[in-house]
């Protein structure tokens, strides 16, 4: 019974320690973070609007940029793989050196 009460106190402790206000309609203030990301965002323009973004693009022409983006990304794959190959080829190579340096 003492442990639980001993638990039931640290817990009061800690969720009292959380903040100075049990109200909750007030709200949040982060100075340390907001008050940094908006002096680090003074001088930057608004963002617009990407028109080439927004454009309208018929079906055709989205199943052939698929098409084109799935043959990159497979390249991508590929070549991504032979260097992979090539890094565990160059590092067995050294390992092996290695092993026969310290013969």
């Amino acid at each position: 019974m003492k442990k639980l009460a001993f638990a039931a106190t640290a817990a009061a402790f800690a969720l009292a320690a959380c903040g100075e206000t049990t109200d909750a309609s007030e709200e949040a203030q982060a100075d340390t973070v907001e008050v940094a990301a908006d002096e680090a965002m003074e001088g930057v323009p608004e963002p617009v609007e990407d028109e080439a973004a927004t454009e309208e693009v018929t079906e055709e022409e989205a199943e052939t940029q698929m098409n084109v983006t799935e043959e990159t990304a497979n390249t991508a794959a590929d070549n991504a793989e032979a260097a992979v190959d090539d890094a565990l080829a160059a590092a067995e190579a050294a390992s092996a050196e290695l092993e026969d340096a310290a013969e």
